[in-house]
This record gives C-alpha cells, structure tokens and sequence, in this order.
C-alpha cells in the first residue's frame, strides 16, 4: 500500500511517539508494581519479625504463645489483608500454623537464599509469602512462613494495564489524526511549488515559485528550483540564439554551392571555369565541415565539462606543438614567434582544454597579423598557477566589439576582413575550455595596434 507523503508523516510521527509513550507507560507500569511489592514485602517483613518473637520452643516442637487470643480477634475484626504465619520443621512438617489457614498449608520451597520475596500460591490465589529460618543456639529448628493475599493487588495492576493499554489505544489514534492535520498543513507550501511547477512550460519559463516568508528548508527548495528555471531558461534561450545563428552560417555556404552548381550547369563551359567553380565549391565544403565540427565540439563541451583523456602537459610543450601545427601559415607570412619562459617551476596545464585555448587564440594572433610582424608569448608564474599572454600586432578590435568576441558566430568588422577566413566559433570554443578548468581568459585590443589575450591557469598542485 503507498501512502501519501502527508500519511507517511504523520505515520513516522506516530510510530515514535507510540515507541516513547510505550515506554513511559511501560515505566509507569513496572514503577507502581515495585511500589507494590515493596509495601507487602515491608509488611511480610514486619509481621514475621513480630510473630518470631510469640514462639516457644519445647525439645524439638515449635509452638505459638497466646494462639488463643488470634482465634478471639479473628473472630471479632474483618482482616481486608489477612496474614498467614505457619511454622515448619527442618523436615518440612507443619508444626504450628495461624487460625485463619484452617485446613489449608502455605508451599514450603527449599531455597538457600531465606529472607528473600517470592510469589505462589494458596488455593489458586496469588500470594506474597517470605521464608525465615528458626535458630536456637546457632542450630536451624526450623522455618517461620509468612503470607499475605495479593489478590487485591493484582486486581489493581491488571485494572492499571488494562486502562493504560486502552488510553495507549485511543491516544495514538487521536495522536494518528491530529499529526496528520499538522503534517497537512505544514506541506501546504509543497503543494503551492508542486502547482507552479506543473504551471511552467518552456514557454512560460520566466514564472518563478514565490518564496516563502520563513528562510527555513522550503526556502531553500523555493529558492533551488528558481535558480534552476533561472538556469534552464538561460540554456533554452542560448539554444535558440546558437540554432539561429548556426542554420545561418550553414545556410550561406549551401545557398553559394547551389548557387555555383547551377550556373555551371545552364549552358557548356570552359574546363578552366568548370576547375574554379569546382575549386570554389570544394573550399566552401571545406568551410561547412569545419563549422558543423565546431559546432559537435561546442556542443560537447556545453554537455559536459569531464574530459577523462584530460592529463596534465608541460605549457611550454604544448605552445611548440601548436606553433608546429602553424608553421606554414607563420612562414606564408614572415611572422616571427617570441616565447618568453619567465618562471623557474615547470608550468602544466590540461592538455585536452589548454590544446583548443590555445590553439584557437594563437591561431586568431596569426590570422589577424600583419607580414612581417611578431607575436609574443609569455608565460610567467602566479600565485594560484600560471599564466599566458599572446599579443600580436594585427588589426586589432574595437572596443564595443570586446564585450561580444566570446559569442558565437560574432566577428570583429566580418565584412571589412572578408579576406580573413572564419566563422566566429573559434574564441566561443576557448571560452567554454576555460569555464571547463576554471581558467579565465582577459583581452586588450586596440583598431591598428594589436590584440593581447592572457589566459591564467589555475596550478593542479
């Protein structure tokens, strides 16, 4: 059977406040049984004191003085709580007893303990009975057994458990109702989420859960879920701008191909022409995959920030291999590479995300230099790890374009530099690495002068 949540709790509740009211009734119980039994056994005890001291012992017989004047008092009073005496030899005979026994015998149990309480019976009737020895000189002649009733006693306890069973019974159901009207009103915020939430779509994402007066945990669930519609519409809208944005960047390299295509195929043409268009369409191909593989790594980056090849790589290393990478486009333009190693600690980055940082800025230092120019790289220590500057002497950036160069798709002057080529991803993909190994990346630029980025790296020590 499943519960609600409101009857789970108010069954929790239940079931530990049952655990401790048993326990205190249990106490309750055994604490006005003990009370009980001490006041009989003190009784026992006096009434055995006091019958030791009416006897006479005759040779080996064992008798009580004045037993005539018990018969005169029984007759007279009504005893509500008689007291059974009976005197017993080493052998077990019964060698005198009190009036009210009448044919009746008390148990006699040989234990090596006397003195101590126990109970038994007498005519199917509980009773309360004590065990004295009988000295004479040292010698045991025998034993004094004192009695007492404890039928009215245990009328008592078992009227006591009885109503303490029942009050048990009918507090724990009333406990069972009233936990449950709290517990229902104690998720009546609960219920205000649960309604809002089931309100919101993606098309709606901007309703937030209100929040409750008290900063207690329900503050705190408000509060989550409203930072994670913050979040998941945020990712929504970035989805929309970044499949906006990249159909468009498909779309122009397909819209020139069928454009190309179709010219070449309206009348008969020269194989020189036939060679450029085809020339032509294969470089626009060529644009088109290294988008749409952009686009995978972008996306791959954005699901996840775990990269299990990520192992750590000296940064040095790493600068020679992506200038390698490079060497042709930096001889094509007589660019002159200066790297500065202004640390004595051998500096190590991850590979996998420092590779597409890198990779991607030094390639926009060569792309956007001017012949004959340089680009510096430098890379000096911190005091949480270490850091890398790239600056070139290109054409640098305007200034209102900075805060827009880490978008996607976004170029700096795209139509003054169609010469250029790119797509805008390029600086997108090195932001992404960075937030994945929390490094961050600052640009300086200037139109005519130059662009420096520097990356700082956090130390993996």
């Amino acid at each position: 059977m499943t519960l609600s949540f409101r009857n789970r709790i108010a069954l929790h509740y239940m079931i530990a406040t049952a655990i401790i009211m048993a326990v205190i009734f249990g106490i309750v119980f055994l604490v006005v049984q003990e009370t009980m039994y001490q006041n009989i056994d003190t009784d026992l005890n006096f009434e055995a004191s006091k019958h030791s001291g009416e006897i006479k012992i005759v040779g080996d017989a064992i008798q009580f003085i004045n037993k005539k004047e018990w018969e005169e008092v029984e007759h007279k009073e009504i005893q509500i709580n008689p007291v059974f005496i009976q005197i017993i030899d080493t052998h077990g005979k019964v060698m005198d007893k009190s009036p009210n026994l009448k044919s009746d015998v008390l148990p006699f149990k040989n234990i090596e303990d006397y003195g101590t309480h126990f109970n038994t019976y007498l005519k199917d009737q509980v009773i309360r009975q004590i065990q004295k020895p009988i000295e004479t000189n040292g010698k045991t002649k025998g034993y004094m057994l004192a009695a007492m009733t404890l039928e009215p006693s245990m009328m008592v306890l078992h009227k006591l458990r009885n109503t303490l069973l029942v009050s048990y019974l009918i507090m724990l159901s009333g406990l069972y109702f009233i936990s449950r009207y709290l517990a229902g009103r104690s998720i009546i915020p609960v219920k205000h989420i649960t309604q809002t939430t089931n309100r919101i779509t993606k098309n709606n994402l901007n309703e937030r859960v209100e929040l409750p007066i008290y900063k207690d945990e329900l503050y705190d669930l408000s509060s989550g879920i409203n930072k994670l519609l913050q979040r998941i519409e945020n990712a929504i809208e970035r989805e929309r701008q970044f499949t906006s944005d990249a159909s468009h960047e498909l779309r122009t390299p397909l819209a020139s191909l069928r454009g190309t295509l179709e010219v070449l195929i309206r009348k008969p043409r020269e194989l020189k022409e036939y060679e450029e268009k085809i020339s032509y369409s294969l470089s626009e191909i060529d644009r088109m995959t290294g988008i749409i593989d952009q686009l995978l790594l972008l996306a791959r980056l954005d699901a996840s920030n775990a990269i299990t090849n990520n192992i750590a790589m000296s940064l040095p290393a790493l600068i020679d291999e992506i200038l390698v990478r490079h060497r042709k486009e930096l001889l094509l333009k007589k660019i002159k590479v200066d790297v500065q190693l202004e640390t004595t600690d051998e500096p190590k980055v991850p590979k996998y995300h420092a590779n597409l940082i890198l990779d991607n800025i030094i390639n926009n230092a060569i792309k956007y230099s001017k012949n004959n120019t340089s680009i510096l790289i430098q890379i000096t220590s911190t005091k949480k790890g270490f850091q890398c500057k790239i600056k070139d002497q290109g054409i640098g950036i305007k200034q209102e374009d900075i805060p827009n160069i880490f978008n996607h798709f976004y170029r700096s002057d795209a139509l003054e530099h169609r010469h250029i080529t790119g797509n805008g991803l390029g600086l997108s993909i090195a932001q992404k690495s960075a937030e994945a190994i929390h490094a961050t990346i600052h640009l300086e630029s200037h139109p005519d002068v130059g662009s420096t980025f520097t990356i700082k790296f956090l130390s993996k020590s």
